[in-house]
Order: C-alpha cells, then structure tokens, then sequence
C-alpha cells in the first residue's frame, strides 16, 4: 500500500509541475474582415511525465470559441472543457493566472518520461483591436510568443507590408500564407497588412514540381527556378542534435527527430553521407517510447529491398533504414532516430583546434562541444548557451530552404 501511495504521489507532483512544451506552431486563418476574427490551429507536444491534462490558455482580450482537439499520433478528438484560473490551479496547473480561463484537456494516455505528447487546438477568436480595417487596408497586429507561426489572409487579398522576415506562399484555394520562425528570445510584435484584389485577378494555383529539384549551391544560376516548389519552414517539425566526442576519433552522436504524416509510410531512410560511416543505430516512437527494428544496408542489399533513396545507389552507397507499422490514414508517428557518425574529413582535429564542417538542412539544429573544450570560432550565427553538464551548445535556426555551411573551431580549456 505505502508503494501504491508513493506511486500516486509521483504522478500527482507530475501534474502540478509547470507543463514543458516543445515543436509548437500556430496557424492564423484570419476570417472576412468585417467579423475581426480569426481561427487559430494550435499544434504543441507535450513533455511533462505523468501528465494527465494539458492546460491551453485563452488569451484575455479576445472572445473565444473552442471547436476541438485532436491528438496527433491517432488523429482522434480528445475531451476537453473550459474553466477559470482559479479551478486551473485547484485541479493541477499551479502557474494559471486567476483571470484567465483554460482549455483543460483530458490526455488519452499519461505521459512517460522521455516521452511526448502531440496535440492540435482549434479554436476561434473575435479581437477587434488584434485584426481590423484601416481605410482599405485589413490589418493584423498581435505579440506572438510561439517560435513558429503562419499567418492566413483571407481570399482575394495581397499582402503589402510585414515588419518581420517571412515566407510567402500561395495555398491551394488561392489564399496567401505568410510564414516565420522567431529564432530570438523575445515575443514578435508582429504587424501584417493586406489589400482588396480586383475580383478579376488570377488566383489560380500554377503546378509546380513535386521535388524541390533546384534547391542548393549545385543549381543552375543562369536562369529562374521557374517550377521551384520550396516547404513552408515553420511547419516542419525535423531537428537534430550532435554530440561532438574527442575529436581525434572524427566521432560524433546525434539524434534526429521526424514526424511522419504520409498515409501507408512505414519507413525512414538515413541515407549516411559519402566519407561518413554510422554505427550504432537505434530508433524508438516519441509518441509511445516503442523500440523499432533498424538495419544498416549497403550497395545491393540496397536494391534487393527495393528502397528508393531519391539518388543512384553504388556499391558505397549506405542507408539506415527504420521500420515501423504503416501510417494510418489521419494518424501520424513520431521518430527518433540515434546514431554515431565518423568523418574523418568533416570533423577534425587541426594543430590543437577541433574543426567540425557540415552542412544542415534542417531547421533546428544543434552542436554540442565535447566537455573540456571552449569556443574560439563560429562562421553561422548561433545561439550560445551551457548544457546541464557545463559543455557549450550552440543552437542554429535555418529559415531558408537552403542549407547552411556550418564551420566551428574550439581549442581545449
């Protein structure tokens, strides 16, 4: 019974912990301006073991509707009520403010430690001093905290002005789509205004290569990328951590994250870089902390299991592949992959200086030193920062569909 009660006791702290969140990002469909709403598709993982509830604030200002919410990994609706601070705090989430109400949301399974939790709001909110009309123009005004947002102008208008850096796109029915990612720490102030088209105006979305074939330093300059398709970077959810060890092994571990949506995928490919060689592969499901079967194949193993790595296979050629159980339709999974890389070319030590030169096409990705070593160069801005252990971290966010050309050095303490 005294084990029972310990037990219960842990996961009811768990509950009262603040709640650690990770890969949010919010869409904003602003709605016929005359309404001065607009929908908000929230989609936030969370982290906080033994969690039964996640708490989703409802901005004060604003009037709202909550239409539903979904988990992510089944693609089912999860139960949800509102309620005040004051009941926020009495069932389990210490930090809500007492003139706030809460979305309380009821998780269909508690969260394991080292596991995650994926959720989609859906919710409506009337702002009049967030999103109106001035003259001709609708104008969208809001501090935004969450690092990846996206913005909808509602359809038949253009954006003319956005005071942050941002991605612009046209989604399927005709509608603009303005994106970005806040690498800073602070909120962004962001101010978007839109303009009435001619009724007249073409909207219809021009087909465009699937492949984002002519991305890269490797493209044809001489002309423009006519039918270049390129992925809205704030939505993409793909990151990676390396570990540096000692560089004169030319070792470093890494993980890398991955949500697959594609509906019968039942694969992830690693194909390893030419001069790289992985070893010690594992992978696991984020959602659920299920093992998963990985195999390293080479040259005609490649081929023997018909696998598509998007490029010619030679007898070089290396992939880790990852089983999992096909994506159901509406569902998507969660990846983790780990490995250990060796690349005696990339990652080296030159007189009494480590030097680690690669290049990234993720969107968030992250270097760590190996303990006993301090920063002395870094080509791509980083954030800086110490891990728990007192190594150096530096975090880089790549907003562009281009990759990046790393270069660090470090000498010893």
């Amino acid at each position: 019974m005294k084990n029972n009660l310990f037990f219960i006791g842990i996961l009811l702290c768990a509950q009262c912990l603040a709640q650690p969140t990770d890969d949010s990002y919010t869409r904003y469909e602003l709605l016929e301006p005359s309404t001065q709403s607009f929908r908000i598709l929230y989609e936030v993982t969370a982290t906080a073991p033994g969690s039964e509830y996640y708490y989703n604030t409802l901005r004060k200002g604003s009037e709202h509707k909550v239409d539903g919410v979904l988990d992510l990994m089944t693609g089912k609706k999860l139960e949800w009520t509102i309620i005040t601070g004051a009941d926020a705090k009495k069932s389990g989430y210490p930090e809500a403010e007492t003139d706030v109400d809460y979305l309380k949301i009821k998780l269909a399974r508690p969260i394991l430690s080292g596991n995650e939790y994926r959720l989609k709001i859906d919710k409506t909110y009337k702002d009049a001093k967030s999103y109106f009309t001035q003259s001709d123009r609708i104008i969208f005004d809001r501090s935004l905290g969450i690092k990846r947002n996206a913005v909808v102008l509602p359809k038949g208008y253009e954006l003319i002005k956005c005071n942050f850096p941002c991605q612009v796109m046209m989604e399927a029915d005709g509608r603009l789509k303005i994106s970005f990612i806040n690498a800073g720490p602070a909120e962004v102030p962001l101010h978007l205004e839109g303009r009435k088209l001619a009724a007249t105006v073409d909207l219809g979305v021009i087909p465009v290569k699937t492949q984002p074939s002519a991305m890269g330093q490797g493209r044809d300059k001489s002309k423009a990328r006519a039918e270049f398709s390129f992925p809205e970077r704030a939505n993409q959810t793909r990151e990676i951590v390396y570990f540096l060890q000692q560089p004169e092994t030319h070792a470093f571990r890494l993980y890398h994250d991955y949500t697959e949506t594609r509906e019968g995928m039942d694969r992830y490919l690693n194909v390893v870089r030419p001069g790289s060689k992985a070893s010690n592969p594992s992978a696991k499901i984020l959602d659920t902390g299920k093992e998963l079967k990985v195999e390293t194949l080479k040259g005609d193993a490649i081929t023997r299991k018909s696998l598509d790595i998007g490029e010619p296979i030679t007898p070089e050629t290396e992939v880790v592949v990852i089983w999992f159980d096909p994506v159901q339709n509406g569902q998507s999974v969660r990846l983790r992959i780990e490995e250990t890389y060796t690349d005696p070319s990339r990652y080296i030590l030159y007189n009494t200086e480590l030097v680690f030169d690669r290049s990234f096409g993720r969107p968030f990705n992250t270097v760590i030193l190996p303990g006993g070593w301090f920063l002395t160069a870094n080509a791509v801005p980083a954030t800086i920062d110490l891990t728990a252990e007192g190594m150096i971290s530096l975090y880089y966010v790549d907003d562009a569909p281009e990759e990046i050309d790393v270069l660090i050095r470090g000498r010893k303490r």
